[in-house]
């Protein structure tokens, strides 16, 4: 079966009326033409669904009351009928099971992050998906980036030599008033340890400032120390966090995240020094890239010159001057999970390095992550393992 030849048919369990990031999911998956959305559980609320469906223009029998269903009954579909693959972008505490349920029916997954609720479902999820051998995405948008494609490629090519040192800071002020006493839903479940898991901003921001650094320099953290706190009376998980970092080929570095920075939008800056070079990326300015090195003038970088790496303009789909952002860096990840579907569908499926997206491991890390710092922050910022 050739697989290009079609749409990929989506299912989503999640993102139903009042969600955030559902909507972002279903605005970039069928952005480059490659994919359909034809079926979904949006609430446990079925109104809620039906409501989601219809808005949709989705099939009402493909309008699902539970995802146990949605995934028997897709499952239960003819081959050119049926969902190639479901997107969970429901509160955490619902991600590993959503996700066992569809792939224990045969189905590829993409989940949003934090991959899982615990560190013991992350390793439990890795090896399910190692057992079934289907296709497993995380999406972690940033590094769907032209830009931060492009740092990644001036580290891997050993432009910028070893790591030195790492700065990577996530601030918002989303978190700066209780939202979650005023009907908000989105910070009610991230501020709800039974939702979200023992991390509040260390699951919302830190892992994605976790998978982007890793990403960049290829070298992974070995062991951290953290700082968290938590400002508001009647919370109890982090709004803030501070850490010290320890990487394997010996560089340091420094996280700062924060949902009560006064002012603050989505300023996650990335800055990482090397010994021969040193890049600098902002999410909020996202079409540049600051390249530094030792007595020479810095430079700044534009998405969509000649001059970028051949894996920054494959990601790259306007000339440079018309803005790309979070949509079509969002957009990417979903682009690479398809080609990984594809193929699969095709009988030839790709190895797990060579995905160009977040895999079920970047998962691992994230939680490995998220317990190590709340670990070191119980113990008085200890250093501890990750």
């Amino acid at each position: 079966m050739d697989s290009w030849q079609r749409k990929l048919r989506m299912g989503m369990v999640g993102g139903g009326e009042g969600a955030f990031i559902g909507a972002v999911h279903r605005l970039v998956a069928p952005m480059d033409g490659q994919i359909e959305m034809v079926a979904g559980c949006f609430s446990r609320d079925f109104d809620n669904t039906k409501r989601t469906g219809a808005a949709l223009y989705l099939d009402p029998k493909r309008c699902y009351a539970t995802y146990q269903e949605m995934a028997a009954a897709e499952a239960a579909l003819p081959v050119g009928e049926r969902i190639d693959f479901v997107s969970i972008v429901t509160p955490n505490n619902l991600h590993f099971d959503i996700a066992k349920t569809f792939l224990d029916a045969g189905l590829h997954v993409v989940c949003d992050k934090p991959m899982t609720f615990n560190l013991d479902e992350a390793k439990d999820l890795a090896q399910l998906v190692e057992q079934s051998g289907l296709v497993f995405g995380l999406t972690h948008n940033y590094t769907g980036h032209p830009m931060v494609r492009h740092a990644r490629h001036l580290f891997q090519s050993g432009q910028m030599g070893t790591v030195r040192k790492v700065i990577i800071e996530y601030l918002q002020d989303f978190l700066m008033v209780p939202h979650e006493k005023l009907g908000q839903k989105q910070a009610a479940w991230r501020v709800d340890p039974t939702q979200s898991g023992a991390g509040g901003t260390l699951g919302d921001v830190g892992t994605h400032c976790v998978n982007l650094l890793e990403y960049v320099t290829g070298d992974p953290i070995t062991e951290l120390c953290a700082d968290k706190s938590t400002f508001l009376p009647d919370r109890v998980l982090d709004e803030d966090v501070n850490a010290l970092l320890r990487f394997k080929g010996g560089g340091k570095g420094v996280l700062s995240i924060s949902q009560i920075a006064t002012g603050e939008e989505n300023g996650l800056i990335l800055r990482v020094y090397g010994s021969e070079g040193a890049i600098r990326w902002a999410q909020e300015n996202p079409n540049y890239l600051d390249l530094y090195k030792y007595g020479e003038p810095r430079q700044t970088l534009a998405r969509g010159q000649g001059y970028i790496s051949e894996p920054a303009a494959d990601c790259s789909r306007i000339p440079s001057g018309h803005p790309e952002g979070y949509l079509e860096a969002f957009a990417t990840i979903y682009c690479g999970i398809a080609e990984a579907i594809r193929c699969h569908l095709d009988g030839e499926p790709m190895k797990t390095e060579a995905y160009n997206f977040p895999t079920v491991y970047d998962g691992v890390r994230g939680m490995q992550f998220i317990h190590g710092a709340v670990t070191s922050a119980a113990d008085g910022a200890s250093w501890v393992e990750m």
